[in-house]
């Protein structure tokens, strides 16, 4: 058990590993991207972020297992995943017009909770994680982009089937987040 003092040091650490599997994360982004674009490799595109999610997940489990966890990293690995997401969306959207819809959405939904995370750190003074509904819309969103890379055959039926679940669920986490409790001050507070 680590004592109080000791968990406010981590809170403020920055070079730690999971920070640092965040920042790889950033890096693979534009390799995505040239992947699926410029040499026209989905599959290729679909391994690098393959390789993404598993960084994801071993940044997490460090953070948490190893008491690793910091405020730069709650801030650095959802913004590594919405950049990761929103530069697949708009990989796809090059085939798949209907992207269109929850790249839309997913601007909307993150300037929401940009907006409404910096009140709450301001007011606060503390910086929050992911709720359980925003991790299900990042597992649908991936397995939405997944099927796309790997089928590359898909039919509109599927397709739009898999967009419409995942703006679905966007939308409802959107309206998750904006009806959650508030303050007073009509902050929101997780």
């Amino acid at each position: 058990m680590q004592s109080e003092g000791s968990q406010k040091e981590n809170l403020n650490r920055i070079i730690t590993v999971p920070n640092l599997l965040s920042f790889f994360r950033f890096c693979l982004i534009p390799v995505i991207i040239w992947s699926y674009c410029v040499k026209e490799n989905p599959l290729l595109a679909g391994e690098i972020l393959l390789l993404s999610g598993l960084t994801d997940l071993a940044d997490g489990y460090i953070a948490r297992r190893f008491h690793m966890i910091s405020n730069l990293g709650k801030i650095l690995d959802p913004v590594a995943d919405k950049l990761t997401q929103a530069a697949m969306l708009i990989c796809l959207f090059t085939r798949f017009p209907h992207m269109l819809q929850l790249i839309v959405i997913m601007a909307v939904k993150e300037l929401y909770m940009a907006v409404s995370g910096c009140l709450v750190i301001r007011k606060t003074g503390k910086v929050h994680g992911a709720d359980w509904h925003g991790k299900i819309v990042t597992f649908l969103l991936y397995g939405t982009v997944a099927v796309h890379i790997i089928w590359f055959h898909i039919t509109p039926m599927v397709s739009d089937l898999l967009i419409g679940l995942c703006a679905i669920m966007m939308v409802a986490s959107v309206y998750k987040g904006i009806h959650i409790k508030t303050t007073k001050n009509g902050l929101p507070t997780y």
